[in-house]
Order: structure tokens, then C-alpha cells, then sequence
């Protein structure tokens, strides 16, 4: 009867270990799913800024103008200073 523990023993071991490697691939697919992001200033229209000044605060569409210099909105890593508006490029710091 002893060996029948340690088969059920090591099976559930296995077990456990198959759910935890799963686990962790699936977390693994989701992170590399989400794009990359960065602030990008200058580029959201009135009231369609992003902002979080810190936890349990936020800011989000306070900006008053479109294209305010200091107001930003999350972009793609790359697509800031690509991105063209009316009154210029985005900016990966706060415009005057």
C-alpha cells in the first residue's frame, strides 16, 4: 500500500506544479499583449487628456484646449513624436 501513497503523492505533485507553470505562461501572454506606453504631450483635445498625479488621485480630462502643452495622453513607445497636430508633434516632455 505504500507505494500507492507515494504514485498519488507524486502525481499530485506533478500536478500542481503543471497548474503553477500554466499559470505562469498565461500571465507571461497577457504582459507581452500590452504594448508598451509612454506620455505623450501636446496631443489630446479638450477634455480627453490622461493624468494620474499619484494613487488614488487622478486628473483625467482636465485639460481646457486641444493640443495643450502640458496635458498628455498615453501612446504606443515610438508614436509620440510621430504623431502630428495643428500646432506641431507630440512632445515626450511638457510644451510651453
Amino acid at each position: 500500500m505504500q507505494p500507492t501513497r507515494a504514485a498519488l503523492a507524486a502525481g499530485l505533485a506533478f500536478a500542481v506544479a503543471g497548474a503553477a507553470f500554466a499559470t505562469a505562461g498565461v500571465a507571461q501572454e497577457k504582459a507581452a499583449a500590452k504594448p508598451a506606453m509612454e506620455k505623450c504631450y501636446g496631443v489630446a483635445l479638450a477634455g480627453k487628456n490622461d493624468c494620474k498625479a499619484g494613487a488614488g488621485t487622478s486628473c483625467a480630462g482636465t485639460s481646457k484646449i486641444d493640443y495643450q502643452g502640458d496635458a498628455w495622453k498615453l501612446v504606443k513607445v515610438g508614436e509620440c513624436v510621430k504623431t502630428r497636430t495643428p500646432k506641431g508633434f507630440g512632445s515626450l516632455t511638457p510644451k510651453a
